[in-house]
Protein backbone atom coordinates (compact mmCIF):
# COMPACT_ATOMS: atom_id res chain seq x y z
CA UNK A 1 0.00 0.00 0.00
CA UNK A 2 1.54 3.24 -0.84
CA UNK A 3 0.77 6.43 1.56
CA UNK A 4 -0.16 9.55 0.36
CA UNK A 5 2.06 12.61 0.87
CA UNK A 6 0.86 14.49 4.05
CA UNK A 7 -0.25 18.06 3.23
CA UNK A 8 2.57 20.96 3.96
CA UNK A 9 1.55 22.83 6.96
CA UNK A 10 0.88 26.88 6.26
CA UNK A 11 1.52 29.77 8.00
CA UNK A 12 4.26 30.92 10.46
CA UNK A 13 6.94 28.75 12.37
CA UNK A 14 6.39 28.81 15.93
CA UNK A 15 9.28 29.79 17.98
CA UNK A 16 10.98 27.13 19.99
CA UNK A 17 11.41 28.83 23.02
CA UNK A 18 9.54 31.56 25.34
CA UNK A 19 12.16 33.78 25.26
CA UNK A 20 12.20 34.46 21.55
CA UNK A 21 12.74 38.39 21.19
CA UNK A 22 9.43 40.13 20.66
CA UNK A 23 8.18 41.38 16.89
CA UNK A 24 8.09 44.92 16.49
CA UNK A 25 3.85 44.35 16.34
CA UNK A 26 3.74 42.53 19.51
CA UNK A 27 5.36 44.95 21.03
CA UNK A 28 3.60 47.70 20.14
CA UNK A 29 0.47 45.64 21.17
CA UNK A 30 1.71 44.74 24.53
CA UNK A 31 3.02 48.55 25.18
CA UNK A 32 -0.95 50.16 23.91
CA UNK A 33 -2.34 47.31 26.55
CA UNK A 34 -0.30 48.36 29.67
CA UNK A 35 -1.19 52.38 28.57
CA UNK A 36 -4.91 51.22 29.08
CA UNK A 37 -4.50 49.07 32.19
CA UNK A 38 -2.59 52.28 33.43
CA UNK A 39 -5.27 54.57 32.50
CA UNK A 40 -7.92 52.03 33.65
CA UNK A 41 -6.38 52.23 37.33
CA UNK A 42 -6.40 56.14 37.32
CA UNK A 43 -9.84 55.98 36.62
CA UNK A 44 -10.66 54.08 39.12
CA UNK A 45 -8.71 56.03 41.73
CA UNK A 46 -10.31 58.67 40.69
CA UNK A 47 -14.41 56.69 41.11
CA UNK A 48 -13.13 55.93 44.45
CA UNK A 49 -12.27 59.66 45.44
CA UNK A 50 -15.47 60.84 44.06
CA UNK A 51 -17.49 57.80 45.76
CA UNK A 52 -16.58 58.57 49.09
CA UNK A 53 -16.61 61.98 48.85
CA UNK A 54 -20.53 61.83 47.46
CA UNK A 55 -21.33 59.45 50.26
CA UNK A 56 -19.83 61.83 53.03
CA UNK A 57 -22.34 64.69 51.23
CA UNK A 58 -24.84 61.86 51.20
CA UNK A 59 -24.89 61.42 55.04
CA UNK A 60 -25.33 64.73 55.65
CA UNK A 61 -27.95 65.13 53.36
CA UNK A 62 -29.66 62.11 55.12
CA UNK A 63 -29.84 64.10 58.26
CA UNK A 64 -31.47 66.72 56.79
CA UNK A 65 -34.10 64.64 55.14
CA UNK A 66 -34.52 62.52 58.23
CA UNK A 67 -35.24 65.23 60.53
CA UNK A 68 -32.03 65.90 62.44
CA UNK A 69 -31.92 69.19 60.91
CA UNK A 70 -34.40 71.17 58.97
CA UNK A 71 -35.50 72.46 55.65
CA UNK A 72 -32.70 74.61 54.47
CA UNK A 73 -34.03 77.89 53.30
CA UNK A 74 -32.82 79.75 50.56
CA UNK A 75 -31.40 82.77 52.44
CA UNK A 76 -30.28 80.17 54.83
CA UNK A 77 -28.04 78.28 52.34
CA UNK A 78 -24.64 80.50 52.82
CA UNK A 79 -24.94 79.37 56.95
CA UNK A 80 -24.88 75.60 55.64
CA UNK A 81 -21.92 72.96 55.78
CA UNK A 82 -19.46 73.18 52.35
CA UNK A 83 -20.99 69.15 51.78
CA UNK A 84 -24.45 70.94 51.47
CA UNK A 85 -23.06 74.12 50.06
CA UNK A 86 -21.74 72.03 47.16
CA UNK A 87 -24.07 69.74 46.84
CA UNK A 88 -26.47 72.72 45.63
CA UNK A 89 -24.19 74.68 44.10
CA UNK A 90 -24.71 74.94 40.32
CA UNK A 91 -27.94 72.80 40.35
CA UNK A 92 -30.79 73.41 38.42
CA UNK A 93 -33.99 74.41 41.25
CA UNK A 94 -36.66 71.79 39.94
CA UNK A 95 -39.16 72.75 42.78
CA UNK A 96 -38.41 75.02 45.52
CA UNK A 97 -41.78 75.54 47.89
CA UNK A 98 -43.40 78.49 48.26
CA UNK A 99 -42.47 80.37 51.97
CA UNK A 100 -44.82 79.44 54.95
CA UNK A 101 -47.44 76.53 54.77
CA UNK A 102 -46.06 74.52 51.94
CA UNK A 103 -42.61 74.74 53.25
CA UNK A 104 -43.81 73.67 56.55
CA UNK A 105 -45.92 70.92 55.58
CA UNK A 106 -42.75 69.39 53.65
CA UNK A 107 -40.82 69.83 56.54
CA UNK A 108 -43.46 68.17 59.23
CA UNK A 109 -41.93 65.45 61.18
CA UNK A 110 -45.50 64.34 62.91
CA UNK A 111 -46.58 61.15 61.86
CA UNK A 112 -50.12 62.56 60.40
CA UNK A 113 -50.40 66.27 58.61
CA UNK A 114 -53.59 67.36 56.91
CA UNK A 115 -52.54 70.18 54.91
CA UNK A 116 -56.12 71.96 54.23
CA UNK A 117 -58.22 74.98 53.10
CA UNK A 118 -58.80 77.23 50.52
CA UNK A 119 -58.29 76.72 47.20
CA UNK A 120 -54.96 77.21 45.30
CA UNK A 121 -52.61 77.06 48.10
CA UNK A 122 -50.25 74.67 46.03
CA UNK A 123 -51.48 71.72 48.32
CA UNK A 124 -51.43 68.81 45.17
CA UNK A 125 -48.71 70.28 44.08
CA UNK A 126 -46.68 69.74 47.99
CA UNK A 127 -48.22 66.23 48.11
CA UNK A 128 -46.67 65.18 44.61
CA UNK A 129 -43.23 65.98 46.26
CA UNK A 130 -43.02 65.10 49.93
CA UNK A 131 -42.89 61.34 49.21
CA UNK A 132 -39.45 62.50 47.06
CA UNK A 133 -38.01 63.18 50.85
CA UNK A 134 -36.53 58.88 50.92
CA UNK A 135 -36.62 57.96 47.42
CA UNK A 136 -33.00 57.82 48.04
CA UNK A 137 -33.63 54.71 50.11
CA UNK A 138 -34.39 50.97 48.49
CA UNK A 139 -36.86 50.10 51.34
CA UNK A 140 -39.41 53.32 50.92
CA UNK A 141 -42.27 52.70 49.38
CA UNK A 142 -44.58 55.42 49.13
CA UNK A 143 -48.61 55.43 47.98
CA UNK A 144 -50.94 58.39 46.63
CA UNK A 145 -54.56 58.02 46.80
CA UNK A 146 -57.18 59.87 44.89
CA UNK A 147 -60.77 59.33 44.98
CA UNK A 148 -61.62 58.50 41.22
CA UNK A 149 -59.42 57.46 38.28
CA UNK A 150 -59.64 60.82 36.57
CA UNK A 151 -58.75 62.71 39.43
CA UNK A 152 -55.71 60.39 39.83
CA UNK A 153 -54.63 60.77 36.28
CA UNK A 154 -53.98 64.68 36.97
CA UNK A 155 -51.65 63.80 39.40
CA UNK A 156 -49.30 61.33 37.78
CA UNK A 157 -49.03 64.06 34.44
CA UNK A 158 -48.08 66.27 37.20
CA UNK A 159 -45.59 63.73 38.35
CA UNK A 160 -44.12 62.51 34.85
CA UNK A 161 -42.86 66.52 34.85
CA UNK A 162 -41.16 66.47 38.09
CA UNK A 163 -39.82 62.77 39.21
CA UNK A 164 -37.57 62.10 36.21
CA UNK A 165 -35.99 65.62 36.65
CA UNK A 166 -35.42 64.82 40.66
CA UNK A 167 -34.55 61.48 40.04
CA UNK A 168 -32.36 61.09 36.92
CA UNK A 169 -33.10 57.11 35.91
CA UNK A 170 -36.32 57.16 37.27
CA UNK A 171 -39.09 54.88 35.68
CA UNK A 172 -42.74 55.11 35.61
CA UNK A 173 -44.28 51.54 35.22
CA UNK A 174 -48.10 52.48 33.73
CA UNK A 175 -49.71 49.27 33.98
CA UNK A 176 -48.52 49.02 37.78
CA UNK A 177 -49.32 52.30 38.12
CA UNK A 178 -45.99 53.48 40.05
CA UNK A 179 -42.48 54.83 39.68
CA UNK A 180 -39.49 53.26 40.30
CA UNK A 181 -36.21 54.76 41.24
CA UNK A 182 -32.73 54.16 40.67
CA UNK A 183 -32.50 53.15 44.62
CA UNK A 184 -34.93 50.72 44.62
CA UNK A 185 -37.42 52.91 46.17
CA UNK A 186 -41.55 52.72 44.57
CA UNK A 187 -44.40 55.75 44.51
CA UNK A 188 -47.16 54.08 43.68
CA UNK A 189 -50.58 56.16 42.47
CA UNK A 190 -53.59 54.31 42.93
CA UNK A 191 -57.54 55.51 43.94
CA UNK A 192 -60.35 54.31 46.17
CA UNK A 193 -63.69 55.74 45.30
CA UNK A 194 -65.42 53.14 48.48
CA UNK A 195 -63.91 49.99 50.80
CA UNK A 196 -64.02 47.80 48.32
CA UNK A 197 -61.44 49.72 46.27
CA UNK A 198 -58.72 49.80 49.35
CA UNK A 199 -59.13 45.94 49.65
CA UNK A 200 -56.40 45.54 47.06
CA UNK A 201 -54.06 47.39 49.30
CA UNK A 202 -54.79 44.91 52.38
CA UNK A 203 -51.17 43.35 53.41
CA UNK A 204 -49.18 45.73 51.71
CA UNK A 205 -46.41 47.83 53.62
CA UNK A 206 -46.09 51.31 53.00
CA UNK A 207 -43.81 53.74 54.59
CA UNK A 208 -45.69 56.82 53.39
CA UNK A 209 -49.27 57.33 52.74
CA UNK A 210 -51.03 60.65 51.30
CA UNK A 211 -54.79 61.28 50.30
CA UNK A 212 -55.55 63.67 47.85
CA UNK A 213 -59.04 65.66 48.85
CA UNK A 214 -59.63 63.54 51.85
CA UNK A 215 -62.97 65.26 52.73
CA UNK A 216 -64.48 63.73 49.68
CA UNK A 217 -64.91 60.64 51.34
CA UNK A 218 -67.89 60.75 53.80
CA UNK A 219 -66.66 58.88 56.57
CA UNK A 220 -63.22 58.11 58.19
CA UNK A 221 -63.16 54.62 57.35
CA UNK A 222 -61.04 54.84 54.59
CA UNK A 223 -58.42 57.12 56.14
CA UNK A 224 -58.05 54.19 59.08
CA UNK A 225 -58.02 51.37 56.48
CA UNK A 226 -54.61 52.88 54.88
CA UNK A 227 -53.18 53.83 58.18
CA UNK A 228 -53.16 50.55 59.06
CA UNK A 229 -50.61 49.75 56.22
CA UNK A 230 -48.33 52.35 56.94
CA UNK A 231 -44.91 49.70 58.24
CA UNK A 232 -41.18 50.22 58.04
CA UNK A 233 -38.65 47.83 57.87
CA UNK A 234 -35.74 50.19 57.77
CA UNK A 235 -35.25 51.78 61.02
CA UNK A 236 -34.14 55.07 58.97
CA UNK A 237 -37.31 55.13 57.49
CA UNK A 238 -39.63 56.97 60.05
CA UNK A 239 -43.66 56.15 58.43
CA UNK A 240 -45.53 59.34 57.58
CA UNK A 241 -49.62 60.04 56.47
CA UNK A 242 -50.34 62.74 54.59
CA UNK A 243 -53.87 64.08 53.92
CA UNK A 244 -54.88 67.25 52.23
CA UNK A 245 -58.63 68.98 51.04
CA UNK A 246 -61.00 72.07 50.91
CA UNK A 247 -63.49 72.35 53.05
CA UNK A 248 -67.16 71.81 51.71
CA UNK A 249 -66.96 68.56 50.80
CA UNK A 250 -68.97 65.49 52.19
CA UNK A 251 -66.95 64.27 54.55
CA UNK A 252 -65.17 67.84 55.88
CA UNK A 253 -66.84 67.81 59.29
CA UNK A 254 -65.24 64.33 60.36
CA UNK A 255 -62.31 65.52 58.78
CA UNK A 256 -62.42 69.00 60.98
CA UNK A 257 -62.84 66.55 63.97
CA UNK A 258 -59.80 64.65 63.95
CA UNK A 259 -57.50 67.79 62.35
CA UNK A 260 -58.57 71.38 63.18
CA UNK A 261 -60.49 71.29 66.39
CA UNK A 262 -58.34 69.37 68.56
CA UNK A 263 -55.18 72.12 68.69
CA UNK A 264 -54.61 75.68 67.16
CA UNK A 265 -53.44 75.80 63.70
CA UNK A 266 -49.80 74.81 62.97
CA UNK A 267 -49.69 73.21 66.34
CA UNK A 268 -48.49 69.45 67.22
CA UNK A 269 -51.21 67.25 69.16
CA UNK A 270 -51.15 63.68 69.90
CA UNK A 271 -53.93 61.29 69.95
CA UNK A 272 -53.58 58.18 72.58
CA UNK A 273 -54.25 54.59 71.16
CA UNK A 274 -54.07 51.74 73.34
CA UNK A 275 -51.91 48.48 72.91
CA UNK A 276 -50.86 45.47 74.62
CA UNK A 277 -48.03 46.80 75.55
CA UNK A 278 -49.48 50.50 76.68
CA UNK A 279 -50.51 53.22 75.31
CA UNK A 280 -49.12 54.89 72.35
CA UNK A 281 -48.64 58.23 71.12
CA UNK A 282 -49.48 59.08 67.74
CA UNK A 283 -48.71 62.96 66.74
CA UNK A 284 -50.72 64.75 64.48
CA UNK A 285 -50.43 68.18 62.82
CA UNK A 286 -52.99 70.68 61.06
CA UNK A 287 -51.67 73.20 58.42
CA UNK A 288 -54.18 75.64 57.34
CA UNK A 289 -54.04 76.71 53.66
CA UNK A 290 -54.73 80.17 51.87
CA UNK A 291 -54.78 81.25 48.64
CA UNK A 292 -52.56 84.26 49.53
CA UNK A 293 -49.95 81.52 49.82
CA UNK A 294 -49.60 80.69 46.59
CA UNK A 295 -47.54 83.95 44.48
CA UNK A 296 -47.96 82.57 41.08
CA UNK A 297 -51.76 82.27 41.34
CA UNK A 298 -51.02 86.10 43.60
CA UNK A 299 -49.56 87.75 40.47
CA UNK A 300 -52.94 88.54 38.45
CA UNK A 301 -56.53 88.79 40.60
CA UNK A 302 -58.23 86.67 38.16
CA UNK A 303 -58.23 83.61 40.61
CA UNK A 304 -58.38 85.92 43.15
CA UNK A 305 -61.54 87.79 41.77
CA UNK A 306 -63.46 84.44 40.94
CA UNK A 307 -62.74 83.38 44.41
CA UNK A 308 -64.09 86.71 46.08
CA UNK A 309 -67.30 86.77 43.54
CA UNK A 310 -68.54 83.52 44.98
CA UNK A 311 -71.87 83.50 47.17
CA UNK A 312 -70.88 83.79 50.71
CA UNK A 313 -70.37 80.64 52.23
CA UNK A 314 -68.34 78.93 49.32
CA UNK A 315 -66.53 82.23 49.08
CA UNK A 316 -65.67 81.91 52.93
CA UNK A 317 -64.81 78.06 51.73
CA UNK A 318 -62.51 78.47 48.80
CA UNK A 319 -60.84 81.92 49.24
CA UNK A 320 -60.36 81.58 53.74
CA UNK A 321 -60.35 78.11 53.99
CA UNK A 322 -63.17 78.48 56.63
CA UNK A 323 -63.94 75.00 58.47
CA UNK A 324 -66.68 76.48 59.70
CA UNK A 325 -68.75 77.55 56.51
CA UNK A 326 -70.73 74.84 55.38
CA UNK A 327 -71.26 74.93 51.47
CA UNK A 328 -74.87 74.39 50.59
CA UNK A 329 -76.22 73.09 53.37
CA UNK A 330 -79.49 71.09 53.30
CA UNK A 331 -80.66 72.64 56.59
CA UNK A 332 -79.83 76.35 56.74
CA UNK A 333 -82.41 77.09 59.48
CA UNK A 334 -80.15 74.95 61.81
CA UNK A 335 -79.09 77.08 64.73
CA UNK A 336 -77.25 74.90 67.52
CA UNK A 337 -78.39 78.10 69.95
CA UNK A 338 -82.01 77.52 69.06
CA UNK A 339 -83.02 74.08 68.42
CA UNK A 340 -80.26 72.61 71.01
CA UNK A 341 -81.49 72.36 74.65
CA UNK A 342 -80.37 70.46 77.42
CA UNK A 343 -81.88 67.65 78.91
CA UNK A 344 -85.27 67.50 81.00
CA UNK A 345 -87.20 65.04 82.77
CA UNK A 346 -89.90 64.05 79.83
CA UNK A 347 -93.46 64.46 81.66
CA UNK A 348 -95.16 61.12 81.59
CA UNK A 349 -98.43 62.36 79.65
CA UNK A 350 -96.16 63.19 76.34
CA UNK A 351 -96.34 60.69 73.91
CA UNK A 352 -92.77 58.70 72.54
CA UNK A 353 -91.80 57.06 69.66
CA UNK A 354 -88.60 56.34 67.76
CA UNK A 355 -87.41 55.84 64.86
CA UNK A 356 -84.24 54.10 63.32
CA UNK A 357 -82.01 54.12 60.31
CA UNK A 358 -79.92 50.47 60.29
CA UNK A 359 -77.01 49.58 58.36
CA UNK A 360 -74.23 47.27 59.10
CA UNK A 361 -71.12 48.32 56.99
CA UNK A 362 -72.65 51.75 57.34
CA UNK A 363 -73.74 53.74 60.90
CA UNK A 364 -77.05 52.29 62.34
CA UNK A 365 -78.87 55.18 63.89
CA UNK A 366 -81.80 55.11 66.48
CA UNK A 367 -83.66 58.21 68.06
CA UNK A 368 -86.17 58.91 70.51
CA UNK A 369 -88.85 61.20 70.24
CA UNK A 370 -91.03 63.03 72.79
CA UNK A 371 -94.48 65.33 71.23
CA UNK A 372 -96.08 67.70 73.88
CA UNK A 373 -99.90 69.13 73.28
CA UNK A 374 -98.33 71.64 71.38
CA UNK A 375 -97.09 68.83 68.65
CA UNK A 376 -93.38 69.83 69.40
CA UNK A 377 -91.06 67.39 68.85
CA UNK A 378 -87.97 66.53 71.22
CA UNK A 379 -85.46 64.26 70.40
CA UNK A 380 -84.35 63.07 73.26
CA UNK A 381 -82.00 60.37 72.94
CA UNK A 382 -79.86 58.52 70.18
CA UNK A 383 -78.30 55.40 69.33
CA UNK A 384 -75.30 55.65 67.45
CA UNK A 385 -73.09 52.28 66.07
CA UNK A 386 -72.00 50.28 63.53
CA UNK A 387 -70.64 46.74 62.20
CA UNK A 388 -73.59 45.15 64.67
CA UNK A 389 -75.93 42.69 63.42
CA UNK A 390 -80.04 43.48 63.40
CA UNK A 391 -80.52 40.92 66.41
CA UNK A 392 -77.73 42.93 68.68
CA UNK A 393 -79.08 46.16 67.39
CA UNK A 394 -82.45 45.47 68.58
CA UNK A 395 -81.46 44.02 71.99
CA UNK A 396 -79.33 47.55 72.28
CA UNK A 397 -82.91 49.46 71.34
CA UNK A 398 -84.98 47.79 73.85
CA UNK A 399 -81.77 48.05 76.98
CA UNK A 400 -82.17 52.28 75.89
CA UNK A 401 -86.45 52.56 76.70
CA UNK A 402 -86.44 49.77 79.38
CA UNK A 403 -89.27 51.20 81.54
CA UNK A 404 -90.53 53.36 79.02
CA UNK A 405 -93.99 53.41 76.84
CA UNK A 406 -92.84 53.96 73.76
CA UNK A 407 -95.75 53.86 71.33
CA UNK A 408 -94.38 52.92 68.13
CA UNK A 409 -91.26 52.75 65.70
CA UNK A 410 -90.62 53.39 62.71
CA UNK A 411 -87.73 51.99 60.39
CA UNK A 412 -86.63 52.27 56.82
CA UNK A 413 -89.25 50.07 54.65
CA UNK A 414 -86.17 48.34 52.65
CA UNK A 415 -85.34 46.96 55.63
CA UNK A 416 -88.61 44.75 54.91
CA UNK A 417 -86.61 43.46 51.34
CA UNK A 418 -85.89 39.70 52.03
CA UNK A 419 -82.38 39.21 52.08
CA UNK A 420 -82.00 35.69 49.67
CA UNK A 421 -84.26 33.04 49.11
CA UNK A 422 -85.00 31.78 53.00
CA UNK A 423 -84.67 33.60 56.29
CA UNK A 424 -86.30 36.55 58.08
CA UNK A 425 -86.02 40.13 56.59
CA UNK A 426 -83.71 42.85 58.71
CA UNK A 427 -86.81 44.38 60.69
CA UNK A 428 -89.02 41.35 61.18
CA UNK A 429 -85.26 39.85 62.36
CA UNK A 430 -85.61 42.48 65.34
CA UNK A 431 -89.29 42.29 65.21
CA UNK A 432 -88.68 38.41 66.35
CA UNK A 433 -86.05 40.28 69.45
CA UNK A 434 -89.42 41.84 70.47
CA UNK A 435 -88.44 45.00 69.05
CA UNK A 436 -91.22 46.03 67.40
CA UNK A 437 -91.54 47.97 64.37
CA UNK A 438 -93.70 49.84 61.39
CA UNK A 439 -92.05 50.69 57.90
CA UNK A 440 -91.06 54.68 57.22
CA UNK A 441 -93.21 56.13 54.47
CA UNK A 442 -93.27 54.26 51.08
CA UNK A 443 -95.04 56.83 49.55
CA UNK A 444 -93.58 58.71 46.26
CA UNK A 445 -90.89 60.97 46.59
CA UNK A 446 -91.08 60.51 50.71
CA UNK A 447 -87.68 61.56 50.93
CA UNK A 448 -88.58 64.89 49.30
CA UNK A 449 -91.58 65.20 51.50
CA UNK A 450 -89.32 64.09 55.03
CA UNK A 451 -86.54 67.04 54.25
CA UNK A 452 -89.66 69.88 53.45
CA UNK A 453 -91.03 68.73 56.64
CA UNK A 454 -87.84 68.84 58.66
CA UNK A 455 -87.96 72.51 57.13
CA UNK A 456 -91.00 73.08 58.49
CA UNK A 457 -90.06 72.04 62.09
CA UNK A 458 -86.80 73.40 61.84
CA UNK A 459 -87.66 77.24 60.91
CA UNK A 460 -88.85 79.26 63.80
CA UNK A 461 -92.72 80.49 64.44
CA UNK A 462 -92.90 83.95 63.05
CA UNK A 463 -94.63 84.76 66.36
CA UNK A 464 -93.24 82.87 68.89
CA UNK A 465 -89.60 82.99 67.74
CA UNK A 466 -89.27 79.40 68.26
CA UNK A 467 -89.00 75.98 66.19
CA UNK A 468 -91.15 72.98 66.51
CA UNK A 469 -88.62 70.94 66.57
CA UNK A 470 -86.03 70.28 69.66
CA UNK A 471 -82.49 68.48 70.38
CA UNK A 472 -81.25 66.96 73.40
CA UNK A 473 -77.60 67.71 73.61
CA UNK A 474 -76.92 64.47 74.14
CA UNK A 475 -77.80 63.55 70.68
CA UNK A 476 -74.28 64.08 69.64
CA UNK A 477 -74.25 62.71 66.39
CA UNK A 478 -77.42 64.13 65.01
CA UNK A 479 -76.28 67.86 65.75
CA UNK A 480 -72.81 66.87 64.47
CA UNK A 481 -74.11 66.11 61.01
CA UNK A 482 -77.35 67.59 60.58
CA UNK A 483 -76.04 71.56 60.11
CA UNK A 484 -73.25 69.80 57.81
CA UNK A 485 -75.34 67.71 55.09
CA UNK A 486 -74.98 69.42 51.54
CA UNK A 487 -77.75 69.52 48.95
CA UNK A 488 -77.50 66.21 46.30
CA UNK A 489 -76.05 68.28 43.25
CA UNK A 490 -78.44 66.28 40.97
CA UNK A 491 -81.12 66.58 42.65
CA UNK A 492 -81.23 70.15 45.11
CA UNK A 493 -84.80 68.72 46.93
CA UNK A 494 -82.93 66.15 48.41
CA UNK A 495 -79.53 65.61 50.32
CA UNK A 496 -76.60 64.22 49.45
CA UNK A 497 -77.10 60.40 50.31
CA UNK A 498 -72.72 59.92 49.92
CA UNK A 499 -73.08 62.16 52.93
CA UNK A 500 -72.80 60.90 56.77
CA UNK A 501 -77.63 60.80 56.81
CA UNK A 502 -78.01 57.72 58.95
CA UNK A 503 -79.46 60.30 62.00
CA UNK A 504 -81.11 62.60 59.45
CA UNK A 505 -82.43 59.75 58.18
CA UNK A 506 -84.06 58.51 61.48
CA UNK A 507 -85.18 62.01 62.03
CA UNK A 508 -87.41 62.09 59.00
CA UNK A 509 -88.64 59.13 59.33
CA UNK A 510 -89.84 60.50 63.08
CA UNK A 511 -90.86 63.56 61.70
CA UNK A 512 -92.58 62.21 59.17
CA UNK A 513 -94.91 60.26 61.50
CA UNK A 514 -96.21 63.21 63.51
CA UNK A 515 -96.35 65.87 60.62
CA UNK A 516 -97.06 69.67 61.27
CA UNK A 517 -99.90 70.30 58.55
CA UNK A 518 -102.85 71.36 59.37
CA UNK A 519 -105.45 69.23 61.29
CA UNK A 520 -106.83 66.47 59.10
CA UNK A 521 -109.30 64.32 61.64
CA UNK A 522 -108.91 64.04 65.76
CA UNK A 523 -106.53 61.62 66.73
CA UNK A 524 -107.34 59.76 70.54
CA UNK A 525 -103.63 59.19 72.31
CA UNK A 526 -105.21 55.66 73.67
CA UNK A 527 -103.17 54.90 77.46
CA UNK A 528 -102.91 59.00 77.90
CA UNK A 529 -106.30 59.81 77.97
CA UNK A 530 -106.16 62.84 75.39
CA UNK A 531 -107.34 64.00 71.74
CA UNK A 532 -105.08 65.13 69.71
CA UNK A 533 -105.38 67.10 66.09
CA UNK A 534 -103.46 64.53 63.54
CA UNK A 535 -102.65 63.87 60.12
CA UNK A 536 -101.31 60.54 59.74
CA UNK A 537 -98.15 60.01 56.90
CA UNK A 538 -99.11 56.52 56.62
CA UNK A 539 -102.86 55.84 55.94
CA UNK A 540 -101.97 51.60 56.38
CA UNK A 541 -100.45 52.36 59.72
CA UNK A 542 -102.31 55.61 60.94
CA UNK A 543 -99.32 57.36 61.95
Amino acid sequence: MVEEPKPKKSGRRRRSSLNAPLTIKEKKARKSAQDMLREKKHELEKAQKNFWATKNKLKELDEVFDGKKQVIEENKIEEASPNIQAALKDKDVIFQPNEGPQTEFLAAPEREVFYGGARGGGKSYAMLVDPLRYCHKQKHRALLIRRTMPELRDLINHSQQLYSKAYPGAKWREQEKEWKFPSGARIEFGYAENLTDVLRYQGQSYTWIGIDELPQYPTEDIYNFLRSSLRSVDPEIPVFMRATGNPGNVGSQWVKEMFVDPATPNTKFDIEIKTPNGVKKISRRFIPAKLQDNPYLMQTDDYYAMLASLPEVQRKQFLDGNWEAFEDSSFPEFNKQLHVVKPFDIPRNWMRFRAADWGYSSPACCLWFAIDFDNNIFVYRELYTKKITADIFARKVLEQEHGEYIRYGVLDSSTWARRGDIGPSIAETMIQEGCRWRPSDRTPRSRVAGKLELHKRLRPDEETGYPSLFIFDNCVNLIRTLPMLPVDKNNPEDVDTHAEDHAYDALRYGCMSRPVHPVAQKFHDFGVGQTRDFKPADKVFGY
